[in-house]
């Protein structure tokens, strides 16, 4: 399962992360389909190549040519000019299989939590984080996901 696969590696090398999006509200108990597996690491040089590397490891590779050096430097062009809010990498055998470095976001922006499932600890981000995320992606599914977030947090209180 991929999602294992990216903890287990990004944890072996001691990357720091967390888990955002559709896996994120899953590991929050909301269940959504989705795709891709997101994630957000510090925006540095030295976190994004390693992120990179055990991306390429494990056969994903980077949908536009582009290396962590280039992200790091020109995040706030990549966003501003290019509209580019995620480095996105792909299995180069199963294009089913995608994950994308919220590049929009660095992990010391983020307020995370650990949560137990099966033998692993997963960081993911709290459920006001996600909130904040959703709601400024504004997209429809983003929206609904907003909603059902809200409904959680206030189930939780």
């Amino acid at each position: 399962m991929l999602i294992v696969e990216l903890i287990e590696a990004f944890q072996k090398y001691k990357i720091p992360h967390a888990v955002v999006g559709g896996y994120a509200l899953a590991f929050h108990g909301i269940i959504r389909t989705t795709a891709d597996v997101d994630l957000v690491v510090r925006v540095s040089v030295k976190e994004l190549e390693a992120a990179e590397s055990v991306l390429k490891s494990l056969g994903f590779q980077s949908r536009i040519p582009v290396r962590a050096k280039e992200v790091a430097m020109f995040r706030e062009e990549y966003i501003r000019e290019r509209n580019l809010f995620a480095w996105s990498f792909v299995d180069a055998k199963d294009q089913t299989r995608q994950v994308d470095l919220l590049i929009l976001y660095d992990l010391k922006e983020i307020k995370t939590q650990v949560i137990r499932w099966g033998g692993l600890k997963v960081v993911v981000a709290d459920l006001p984080t996600l909130l904040k995320m959703k709601l400024a992606a504004g997209r429809p599914q983003d929206l609904l996901d907003a909603e059902k977030i809200r409904e959680k947090i206030k189930a939780n209180s």
